[in-house]
């Protein structure tokens, strides 16, 4: 049973963007941003539908987030996210000044982590591997429809 309020539920929900935007032909990545137990951004990656580069779902979510709490700084706040950041949204995430990263799926080919370097911001809190296999799987099968 997944307990209310915990990194599992809000994945979930992350998981729920990402599901929509497979349905819309995007690279299947959801996030949301979650303060003080509620989520005040969801998103989903938009490249396509918005001829975007820029339009991952970090940093649509992100964008909300600070709309909504009317401040660049994100401290209190936490970023659920189906797939490790990029480069580009790890940047947004340091920027931000994110209190916490969830991630579920690695990316090793084009994941922040490849750098070997920390570039979030020092406070942040990170962890991973939260619906790690969903998270992938998704993704996996995406892709392999796109090679057919």
């Amino acid at each position: 049973m997944i307990q209310a309020l915990s990194d599992e539920h809000f994945m979930k929900i992350a998981f729920q963007e990402a599901q929509m935007a497979a349905e819309e032909d995007e690279v299947p990545v959801g996030a949301v941003v979650v303060c003080k137990g509620k989520i005040i951004a969801r998103a989903h990656n938009l490249t396509e539908r918005l001829t975007d580069v820029t339009a991952h779902a970090e940093m649509q979510a992100i964008t909300s987030a600070s709309n909504y709490m009317g401040s660049k700084f994100l401290n209190d706040c936490s970023l659920y996210v189906t797939l490790e950041p990029c480069m580009m949204c790890a940047g947004a995430i340091a920027w931000a000044r994110l209190g916490k990263l969830v991630f579920g799926a690695f990316d090793p080919k084009k994941g922040y982590t490849i750098l070997n370097q920390d570039i979030l911001h020092p406070k942040t809190e990170v962890k991973v591997g939260i619906m790690k296999e969903e998270c992938s799987e998704i993704l996996s099968k995406y892709f392999q429809s796109k090679r057919v």
